[in-house]
């Protein structure tokens, strides 16, 4: 079988062939992955494949075939924020992530004025038109401004507020872009705000709350149903009068109608917990999250996390960006393939298993898992191919290579 000699180009037809193609629940030895145009046709050990003359041939020489990361919470990347409310803010994160592996993001903004998060959205409706060369802007993560003054994290606590209908619906019909609003939900009008996302088929995540674990059973009810980066800036068990009362942390890890997801850049969770938000959840319930800053893919220094006139500053140190004062975390500098390496180093998670948890999980969680997030026929050819360091070697996004080492 005869390897190319470049894939810059995609030819109508072509097929990665003698690798490791993990699909759901396994690893395919020997194999490979037919691609037609933007489809993938056809996956299974080399010698089963209809491979039609004129196909171009592809030898991975042994490495592993995996559908593209999905990465449902970043906010940039390559020194550009979705809050930079331009289109090549856009283009830019999304080049920089598939080298990491992302074959689709949801870009994710801040708690802002009304004016920069307007920007923002309109940015990315203007950018996920066009074919930039990178990661598929899958869509939009309204990250605040509906959340807990005590559990702000790096959100600026200017532009905190309880969530008013007035405000919301017409953001929300600005645009169909929305897929993910994340909100805490024991703040007066977020119940509410809940019903509205969950009859709109936008995904209502817990974030940024101070919520009690009776206030997160009322939250289901009315329609939250994941959990915004786990164990960052929310509550958990603690003693009133007394007696100990289960908070968000709890109730993500107990509750079967809850998915959550994890920041496993190494640095916002240690393996201990790693460990036990897989115990708990299951590679099913679990979606593997950059929360990339602008940061992301640059070299250590000083940013801005958020727009650069209203932004905060940002110090990038010790692989993780820190708020000024150095009090919280500001944001990771990962991509996802640092994600599913450090799953399966630091918490000792099987490779598929790892895969899983940062492509179909979350395609599912999303709602897209009908075309993305498993390398089967008729779904979009969204593939990575990587070493077992799990570097990346060959991004291709519905078909097109984007990125090769």
């Amino acid at each position: 079988m005869a390897k190319a000699a470049k894939y810059d180009m995609k030819p109508l037809r072509y097929c990665l062939a003698n690798g490791r193609v993990i699909v759901p629940y396994d690893i395919i030895d020997a194999a490979g992955v037919l691609v037609e145009g933007s489809r993938v046709s056809d996956v299974g050990p080399v010698q089963n494949l209809q491979i039609e003359p004129g196909t171009e041939i592809i030898d991975v020489e042994g490495a592993y075939i995996a559908p593209g990361f999905i990465d449902i919470h970043l906010h940039g990347g390559g020194g550009a924020d979705t809050m930079d409310g331009v289109p090549d803010a856009l283009r830019t994160m999304a080049q920089v992530h598939a080298r990491g592996g992302a074959t689709g993001i949801v870009a994710t903004t801040l708690s802002s004025s009304m004016e920069d998060l307007r920007a923002a959205i309109a940015a990315f409706d203007v950018a996920a038109q066009c074919d930039g060369g990178g990661a598929k802007l899958i869509g939009l993560h309204l990250e605040g401004p509906y959340f807990s003054a005590a559990q702000n994290g790096a959100q600026d606590k200017r532009y905190l507020r309880n969530p008013s209908p007035d405000e919301y619906l017409p953001i929300l019909d600005s645009s169909g872009s929305i897929m993910r609003v994340s909100a805490a939900p024991e703040l007066s009008g977020a119940l509410e705000l809940g019903r509205v996302l969950r009859r709109r088929g936008i995904l209502a995540s817990i974030g940024h709350t101070d919520a009690t674990y009776d206030d997160v059973l009322i939250a289901v009810e009315a329609g939250y149903s994941h959990v915004t980066h786990i164990y960052s800036a929310m509550s958990a068990v603690e003693r009133i009068n007394g007696y100990r009362i289960g908070g968000v942390v709890e109730s993500g890890l107990l509750l079967d109608e809850l998915t959550v997801e994890v920041i496993a850049d190494g640095k916002h969770l240690p393996p201990c917990l790693l460990k036990l938000v897989y115990k708990c959840k299951g590679p099913d319930r679990i979606a593997l999250v950059t929360d990339a800053i602008r940061a992301a893919g640059m070299p250590p220094g000083e940013y801005s996390l958020g727009s650069v006139d209203d932004g905060q500053a940002v110090v990038v140190e010790d692989g993780v960006g820190w708020i000024a004062d150095r009090t919280a975390f500001a944001g990771s500098i990962a991509l996802s393939n640092r994600l599913v390496r450090n799953m399966i180093l630091l918490a000792g998670v099987g490779i598929e298993p790892a895969v899983r948890m940062a492509s179909l999980t979350p395609a599912r969680i999303m709602g897209i898992d009908d075309h993305k997030g498993s390398l089967a026929r008729g779904k979009d050819a969204d593939i990575v191919v990587f070493d077992d360091d799990i570097e990346v070697l060959m991004t291709v996004v519905e078909g097109n290579v984007v990125y090769k080492a």
